[in-house]
């Protein structure tokens, strides 16, 4: 009855079934073997598109790495207050980027709204010596508030972006969720509304832990393989990194799991709109919501063993609450039961 993060579910029993398979017999080291090579071409294929890939182990590598490429130590990289890069990654961007600002640009839902982005841009004082110079924007896919941008959302970013100069990164950890939600394809969502590079995660909805970073214009991948081999994720047996991104991608696994998690959300958040006192902050667009609920439910809830996070503000009676691939729906039922009990015992 676990609701804290996607992080806490394990790995789909076809990704271990692939990391085993992966372990007979030899390969070559470094991504030279012909595992890493197969899923470099699907990738291209699910994207439909030539690209360069590289695979790595964690979100915060991807995201990091990323940003390295696309902004120098001088640079600043525009991105929402709430997201992962500005506020979880405990200064990884800053590091591998060499110094790279990062500017927070708010806007409602964990989005960024273009016109918002084009005045952040328009005061970061492009040109002037003593600012940090603009070089990239990122935003993220489904965002940390459960939302998701839709292509012609990020297509105006990156009309903006562009314009200016400044590349445009996805952060997409939650990618299958979005996509799943949109209806629109991998491309749609990406290259095609203007997208540079992508971090393109599956740990989050399967994986054990398997990244890939996904630059779409490979003039911009150059100096990629150095920085990942400096930062410590070129795997010596990269073929157990490739093992997984190949099961998540295959026959649509990746989703197949983000589908579920998506409708146990949905059917949560029905639930809770349900419970007298009680209200979504954020429309429920992915796996991902925050809930504000009354204080006697959410104790009732942790008494009988519920896990989730409360957002640490002076009332504290908003809970972040998050599905997962192999998400009970028994438990999404128990979850709506339980606060609906507590919530009416103490009316």
């Amino acid at each position: 009855m676990n609701f804290a993060s996607d992080n806490t579910a394990g790995a789909h029993p076809r990704i271990i079934e692939a990391i085993m398979a992966a372990n007979g017999g030899r390969a070559m080291p470094y991504g030279n073997d012909e595992l890493t090579r197969r899923v470099e071409r699907r990738i291209a294929e699910v994207f439909e598109r030539d690209c360069a890939v590289l695979l790595v182990a964690t979100g915060t590598a991807a995201n990091a790495l990323c940003l390295a490429a696309l902004a120098p130590g001088y640079g600043a990289v525009l991105c929402h207050p709430d997201s992962h890069v500005n506020s979880d990654e405990c200064g990884a961007p800053e590091f591998f980027t060499g110094g790279a600002k990062l500017i927070g640009v708010p806007g409602k839902g964990g989005r960024i709204a273009a016109a918002d982005l084009e005045r952040a841009i328009a005061a970061a004082g492009i040109g002037v010596v003593h600012h940090a110079q603009p070089a990239a924007v990122s935003i993220t896919q489904a965002t940390e508030a459960g939302t998701v941008y839709r292509p012609d959302e990020v297509a105006a970013l990156a009309e903006v972006a562009h314009r200016h100069g400044l590349a445009l990164h996805m952060d997409g950890a939650r990618l299958a969720n979005a996509i799943v939600t949109l209806g629109c394809t991998p491309a749609e969502i990406t290259w095609k509304a203007g997208v540079d590079a992508l971090s393109f995660g599956a740990t989050k909805n399967g994986a054990f832990a398997a990244e890939a970073i996904v630059i779409f214009d490979r003039a911009r991948a150059d100096a990629l393989g150095y920085l990942r081999k400096r930062a410590g994720h070129l795997w010596s047996k990269m073929r157990f990194i490739a093992a997984q991104m190949d099961a998540y991608l295959a026959d649509d696994l990746w989703l197949a799991n983000a589908r579920h998690a998506n409708r146990m959300a949905a059917e949560l958040a029905r639930g809770i709109e349900s419970i007298p006192g009680a209200r979504l902050e954020y429309p429920c667009e992915s796996n991902v919501m925050f809930a504000t609920l009354p204080e006697a439910a959410i104790r009732g809830l942790e008494a009988a063993g519920f896990k989730f996070y409360r957002r640490p503000d002076p009332a504290g009676q908003t809970l972040r609450l998050v599905t997962a691939f192999d998400t009970d729906p028994a438990d999404v039922t128990a979850f709506i039961t339980t606060a609906k009990r507590h919530a009416a015992g103490a009316a």
